[in-house]
């Protein structure tokens, strides 16, 4: 068991090096995808709420301030750069190609790939994050305020298992091309009811408040509303936060080895 340890953790460790490599051989293509759409979304979303404030200091939309609004924004684009990086579009190539073949006869199997591949990601994603959130203090650091050490410190981590989650939907949604040609309108899909009901575009303060109970142990508040407000150190209940999300990624894990193995049954291995 103890001499098994090493071999597992190189076979990791390797797979992600190759990640690595991977990603920065285009490394101005990885930037911009990463960085670019949240940086646009920010700004597009700093411009609509300066029209909507119009310029009044001190006014308030639903208990929110003009400076608040743009700080909740600008943690929501951190928490976006930690979590949603792994796309699961490869991976369905993967399938419509037949290239997981390989995975069947490996020692290291197609769910043990893809998330090293996920965690080697996700360290980079983790320094472009710190990157991004350095210069924002520098630009907005009058909004931003102080930095709360234990705040910051539970809000990084619940943003980390926002992204094992995405990555599990991802996953799952990626394993979908065993029976569709196409998946990325399912993700797509997601993507746009998680947005919409996560506090990603407005925080959810501005739901109804039965919709707000109704949501409240679904996955959706903790991918946006949550880890923003935990950053901001207004969340009293982050453990609470935590395991629901453990939970939801249990659950997703669970989804995902079922259509795996169903999957399998009429993988046929088509455009080896």
């Amino acid at each position: 068991m103890m001499t098994s340890l090493p071999i597992e953790f190189l076979k990791w460790f390797q797979t992600m090096k190759v990640s690595w490599s991977e990603i920065m051989v285009y490394r101005l293509n990885f930037l911009l995808m990463v960085i670019g759409p949240m940086l646009v979304l920010f700004f597009i979303k700093y411009n609509v709420w300066s029209s909507i404030y119009q310029g009044t200091p001190g006014q308030e939309i639903n208990g929110y301030t003009f400076a608040e609004m743009i700080s909740y924004h600008l943690w929501f684009m951190i928490v976006s750069m930690l979590s949603m990086a792994y796309s699961g579009e490869d991976l369905a190539e993967d399938i419509r190609l037949g290239r997981i073949s390989s995975y069947l006869i490996y020692p290291f199997n197609f769910w043990q790939f893809n998330t090293a591949r996920f965690f080697s990601i996700e360290c980079i994603q983790i320094g472009i994050a710190l990157i991004t959130l350095g210069i924002s203090f520098l630009g907005f650091g009058h909004i931003l305020g102080k930095l709360d050490l234990p705040a910051f410190c539970a809000g990084f981590g619940i943003s980390i298992l926002v992204g094992f989650f995405w990555f599990t939907i991802q996953y799952t949604t990626g394993l979908l091309a065993f029976w569709f040609e196409e998946t990325w309108t399912f993700r797509v899909l997601f993507q746009i009811i998680a947005h919409f009901l996560s506090g990603a575009i407005i925080p959810l303060d501005f739901y109804p408040s039965w919709l707000v109970d109704i949501l409240e142990y679904s996955p959706f508040p903790t991918l946006a509303y949550i880890p923003v407000k935990i950053f901001l150190g207004s969340y009293e209940e982050p453990l609470k936060a935590a395991f629901i999300l453990l939970f939801w990624i249990v659950v997703s894990t669970c989804i995902a080895a079922w259509v795996w193995k169903r999957g399998l049954k009429l993988y046929t291995a088509a455009g080896m």
